[in-house]
């Protein structure tokens, strides 16, 4: 019997280095792309194209124009310290060496510190960041990479958004010299094999300047639970501490905020990833305003897999299965159905369902809007209103509800309904659970459990409805 090596790898927040007083724990990095100056709409792009060649100078040109409106952020945030009951579980030997709640002294509180990147996009002393770099922050306080040596600003927060992981802070006071401001560049016309730049803050090394390409564009990011956000990969050096930081095109333009990097615990893989910077421009206005409102119409998709295409009438693999339908949700108002094929959403062709999702965040709640549908190979348009996205809530709903389940095998499960089954073909007189979604090497897909099976039993026992499948 051999054993096997395994190396694990994981994706890693890098916006932030966090430390108890005194030592230093943790760290996260980020990219972001720039803007000019303008204080109540979003900052103006350069649409241009990027044309002209590289010498050696090009990178330090870039470097020297573009580090002054780069800032090092600093963060307080405080938790309380947790108490030994907790931490053991109540035991009551160790209540005996411990003692009981009321002889102990309560909880205290810790000072936790963070550190981080950003960039200025106007003269008036706006910073974009990463919202995981602020978010917890009770104190937050800016540093410039030139001028005032060791001094740093107090900064407020004044608009944050988790789903692209973007922040807005402000200079509370401005230092008494002119702001350097960032330029936006087109993040869309990013391509595999462009050059970029990064300049941030990584392991509180300030003014660190690194060069790389665009490795992907459009990499699926989870950003929240069954959520994702389109970002450009780039091996452009980032670590810990960079989070918030520009992403630079050849021009010095910003067209992305670094916000993590697969690691394996042992070293930079040179695989990071930048939210693109229209993104956040589109935001901007609502940042600005201290909230971004988001819409849903509560549905949960999987991807139309090539051997479904013909099953479900279709030319090819554009478009998005509705895998479950929210009880009362807008969808379920509308009409739309498990089973249901999504191809167009407001006019527009849907791609998949990373492009399903962003166009249903970015429509306002309260609009009412047509989405076309396959059912049973034929097109049908409904009228859906959209509400408004509450991703605390949205979790706690997700997890509380049982019509669609990860099992912790690879499949995600929902129960057989009575529509359902007649979609499936399935004998009338039968329950179970039917699968969902598939991970791709997951132990379900390896024992060759296929998209649409239905589970009867699991180890001799029967299966009526998904929860008894994880339970």
């Amino acid at each position: 019997m051999s054993a096997r090596k395994t190396t694990v790898y994981s994706m890693v927040l890098v916006g932030v280095v966090s430390m108890a007083i005194g030592m230093v724990i943790t760290s996260r990095l980020d990219l972001s792309s720039s803007s000019s100056a303008q204080t109540s709409t979003a900052p103006p792009m350069n649409s241009n194209p990027i044309v002209g060649s590289i010498d050696a100078n090009t990178f330090r040109a870039i470097a020297k124009a573009q580090t002054p409106m780069v800032v090092n952020i600093r963060t307080e945030s405080r938790r309380r310290t947790q108490e030994l009951t907790d931490f053991f579980g109540g035991d009551d030997l160790l209540r005996r060496f411990f003692g009981t709640p009321e002889q102990r002294p309560q909880p205290e509180e810790e000072v936790t510190e963070g550190a981080g990147t950003g960039f200025l996009i106007d003269d008036e002393g706006f910073i974009l960041t990463n919202n995981h770099v602020v978010e917890d922050a009770t104190r937050i306080q800016v540093g410039f990479f030139e001028g005032e040596a060791g001094e740093f600003f107090e900064a407020e927060i004044i608009g944050r958004d988790q789903l692209s992981d973007s922040a807005l802070i402000k200079l509370v006071e401005l230092p008494n010299r002119d702001l350097s401001v960032a330029k936006f560049g087109d993040s869309d016309q990013m391509e595999p094999g462009d050059w970029v730049m990064a300049i941030g803050n990584p392991f509180n090394l300030a003014h660190t300047v690194t060069v790389g390409v665009i490795s992907a564009i459009g990499r699926p990011f989870p950003v929240a639970e069954g959520r994702s956000q389109d970002v450009l990969q780039t091996d452009a050096a980032i670590n810990p501490g960079n989070s918030g930081g520009p992403l630079l095109n050849i021009r010095g333009e910003v067209i992305g905020i670094n916000t993590a990097i697969v690691s394996n615990r042992a070293s930079n893989l040179g695989i990071g990833f930048a939210i693109p910077i229209n993104v956040i421009r589109e935001l901007l206005p609502q940042l600005r305003e201290g909230k971004v409102t988001r819409g849903r119409i509560g549905i949960q998709i999987t991807r139309v897999q090539q051997e479904a295409v013909e099953a479900f009438g279709l030319s090819d693999r554009r478009g998005a299965v509705v895998s479950s339908v929210e009880p009362g949700g807008p969808a379920s108002a509308g009409g739309l159905q498990p089973g249901d094929v999504i191809v167009e959403f407001n006019g527009e062709t849907v791609e998949d369902t990373s492009d399903l999702q962003n166009k249903v965040v970015k429509t306002p709640p309260d609009t009412t809007v047509p989405v076309t549908i396959v059912r049973d190979r034929e097109r049908t348009t409904l009228e859906i209103t959209i509400a408004e996205l509450d991703l605390e809530n949205e979790g706690q709903d997700r997890s509380a509800r049982t019509e669609n389940l990860d099992t912790g095998f690879g499949m995600t499960l929902t129960d057989l309904t009575g529509q359902l089954s007649r979609r499936l073909r399935a004998p009338s007189d039968i329950s179970g659970a039917v699968v969902s979604a598939l991970q791709d090497r997951g132990a379900a897909a390896r024992g060759g459990i296929q998209r649409g099976d239905i589970i009867l039993e699991i180890n001799r026992t029967e299966i009526t409805q998904a929860t008894e499948a994880t339970s």
